[in-house]
């Protein structure tokens, strides 16, 4: 530990926030927040006080070897100079981007009638970022006869997007611009009628509105969800026949429909709201699919005739050991994607009265999602692909034998893959649920007991962590670290069951599956006790503060990324984004039960007199999705309340939200800000035959 003190040492005192006590009200007792007052962005003191730790954080990084230049350049290097996309096809055009060299954005391109066609720049993003220090295309519609591109900007970070229109012709914008909107998108058939998800002060899509190129009176309402836990959303279909808008919370379902050739009609309900289920919709040959829960925790997949009144027929039903996710239309094809056992994979239906066929994915278990399929007729379904040693990979198979094909594999400069090796192996949570982990590492630098390891994780909203390959991690392992990644309950990686039992009341089951994971990797020798690490972002930083409070001894470092951390009176508040719509994952605390349990987790109120691990913890000033306060409070209280001489930083990202910096470069700074952290903690040498932070002393054997 004398690195850490001698490090200390040297750096001017942290940053100490001034404690203001203020009440934070509710039906189930009041609790005082003595930095509530880091809310108010406009206070020049909470400015100064994000600077102050912004050049705290500075002096640690520049005292002694400033990994981060380093490994910016490292990084960065791994990237082709230029790369070029594979072309996707609509309506007669193959679209694609292009990297320029040192360009931070890409270039949009089409090309007339094949993939090597005539070429035609739509526009180039670095010219609309110039002067800017952050821009997100959020989404990009074309009008069904090519003229018009509708673009939907995020100029801060905060989701709050902009859309304008290019005419693709002249290479010029129209007058018409839409703000306070959604990256939701679709045309009506006159090219003219343009339908968009509008948002509310919270930043939620609140509906949808009908907007007429070259129109300024005020766009038409279309829809307004009226149940402020619901999100909708809408897309159009491949054929452009129809346009589907889809209102959802975590547990209920609502699809509707308008005609395309139709836009100014109302929409028609053809998924009407059921409480407690869930559906989405694809058309294939003649046919409506519907991939819904009803009766199926995880899911079945049916057919009906549209609009019908008949009962539909079962295509395939339930199975507790396979979890369907989602169905892709075409007029000869339905592709199904489904998980089983942890595993992604890819099955195709044939229209009419076809059997099911599976493609032979080329390694398992992997990271596989459905790319871009704009035509209706093809006979082709492109996705991802990515391993935990293979880059991502632009895939496409043939649907009348699956059979799968390589179209373009990232290239990443100076890797090569026979020198990494994977595993996958199971943990064993509390409550005995095997828990799993994938993992990777460099092979000659490998040693049983003696390597430092991230352990990262998520676990929400039922999103799946799958493995899959991060050229920057090359950084960390040639480092002598090994990666892994938790599966953690919350995800679905295990089927429906393994999401709810990780939401709600059953919330403790992602941290304690993370404390699982950790002392299991310790225990089986894929690391040195003293130099485990963990890392988690967004609904993962609640992870990483939970952990903390849960184990502060088993970390020898923490990571937390935009961290959510202050549960109970967010989710009270419900004029900050996402409040509302998340009940259904965490709870609302208006009730007694769900009060009392977050409560009981959030690391912001459970912050104690303890010796916590080092703590890297990052915020952006624009974040909309967790707003800055959450990471700054829970700092200020961790400096206030805990104890021991561990480093805890924060840094702020001033010009940037939620996602951190934008541009292919830019944002490898934030990352090397994190990897320097990690890198230069794991360095304070590894165990010499102690216990250390991972808790009882064991036998280290070879990994199997």
């Amino acid at each position: 530990m004398w690195f850490t003190a001698a490090v200390l040492l040297a750096l001017p005192s942290p940053p100490e926030a001034p404690r203001v006590p203020f009440t934070v009200t509710s039906p189930h007792g009041d609790r005082t927040d003595f930095y509530y007052w880091l809310r108010d962005a406009g206070d020049p003191a909470v400015m100064e006080y994000l600077l102050a730790e912004n050049g705290y954080a500075e002096a640690f990084f520049t005292e002694g070897e400033d990994l981060r230049p380093v490994l910016y350049l490292e990084m960065a290097s791994r990237l082709p100079a230029e790369d070029v996309s594979v072309p996707w096809e609509m309506g007669g055009w193959w679209y694609g981007t292009r990297y320029e060299t040192g360009a931070d954005y890409p270039s949009y391109f089409r090309r007339l009638g094949a993939p090597d066609g005539t070429e035609q720049v739509l526009f180039d993003l670095n010219d609309l970022a110039e002067n800017r220090s952050y821009l997100s295309l959020e989404g990009l519609s074309i009008s069904p006869d090519g003229r018009l591109a509708a673009l939907c900007l995020d100029t801060l970070g905060d989701h709050r997007g902009m859309i304008v229109f290019l005419d693709t012709g002249t290479g010029r914008y129209l007058p018409d611009t839409l703000r306070d909107a959604s990256s939701d998108m679709a045309w009506g058939s006159d090219n003219l009628s343009f339908l968009y998800g509008f948002q509310d002060e919270t930043r939620r899509t609140a509906g949808f509105a009908r907007h007429v190129l070259g129109c300024r009176d005020t766009p038409d309402t279309v829809y307004v969800e009226p149940d402020s836990t619901f999100w909708p959303w809408l897309y159009e279909t491949a054929d452009r026949k129809w346009i589907v808008l889809a209102s959802e919370s975590s547990e209920t379902s609502h699809v509707m429909l308008i005609p395309s050739d139709r836009p100014c009609d109302p929409p028609r309900d053809v998924v009407p709201r059921e409480e407690g289920v869930l559906c989405s919709v694809a058309f294939a040959g003649d046919s409506l699919y519907l991939l819904t829960n009803r009766g199926a925790e995880n899911f079945r997949l049916l057919r009906t005739a549209l609009f019908s009144e008949e009962e539909p027929v079962e295509v395939l039903p339930n199975d507790s050991d396979v979890l369907l996710e989602s169905i892709h239309g075409f007029r000869n094809y339905l592709v199904l994607m489904d998980r089983a056992m942890g595993r992604r994979g890819i099955r195709i239906l044939g229209i009419p009265g076809g059997g099911w066929t599976r493609v032979r994915l080329p390694e398992e278990p992997a990271s596989i999602y459905p790319s871009i399929n704009r035509v209706f007729d093809a006979e082709t379904f492109r996705f991802g692909f990515s391993s935990l040693v293979t880059p991502w990979s632009t895939m496409v198979c043939t649907l009348s034998t699956g059979e799968p094909a390589f179209l373009k594999t990232d290239t990443v400069e100076g890797y090569d893959p026979s020198l990494y090796r994977t595993e996958f192996l199971e943990a064993p949570a509390p409550d005995g649920e095997m828990v799993p982990i994938s993992l990777v590492y460099r092979a000659d630098t490998f040693v049983p007991g003696g390597n430092p390891l991230l352990l990262y994780g998520y676990g929400a909203y039922g999103y799946s962590c799958d493995p899959s390959f991060s050229s920057e991690v090359l950084s960390l392992l040639d480092r002598g670290f090994v990666y892994a990644e938790a599966h953690v309950r919350g995800g679905q990686e295990r089927g429906r069951r393994w999401y709810l039992e990780g939401r709600l009341l059953g919330k403790m089951n992602t941290f304690t599956d993370f404390i699982a994971c950790g002392e299991h990797l310790v225990s089986r020798g894929y690391c040195d006790p003293d130099r485990l690490f963990a890392m988690g972002e967004s609904a993962g930083g609640l992870l990483m503060g939970a952990v903390a409070n849960l184990r502060p001894d088993l970390w020898s470092g923490l990571v937390a990324g935009v961290p959510f951390v202050d549960v109970v009176t967010t989710m009270l508040d419900e004029t900050i984004p996402l409040t509302t719509n998340e009940y259904s994952e965490w709870g609302n605390p208006a009730s007694r039960e769900y009060y009392d349990y977050i409560l009981s987790y959030s690391p912001y109120d459970n912050v104690a007199p303890v010796d916590y691990p080092a703590m890297l913890v990052t915020a952006g000033l624009h974040d909309s999705q967790v707003c800055y306060w959450e990471p700054a409070k829970w700092v200020a209280a961790l400096r206030h309340t805990g104890v021991g001489r561990e480093p805890l930083l924060l840094v702020t990202n001033m010009e940037a939200g939620h996602g951190g910096a934008s541009g292919r470069f830019s944002w490898l700074e934030d990352l090397a800000v994190r990897y320097a952290f990690l890198i230069r903690m794991a360095e304070r040498g590894p165990s010499e035959g102690s216990p250390g932070r991972g808790g009882e002393g064991t036998d280290i054997p070879v990994p199997d």
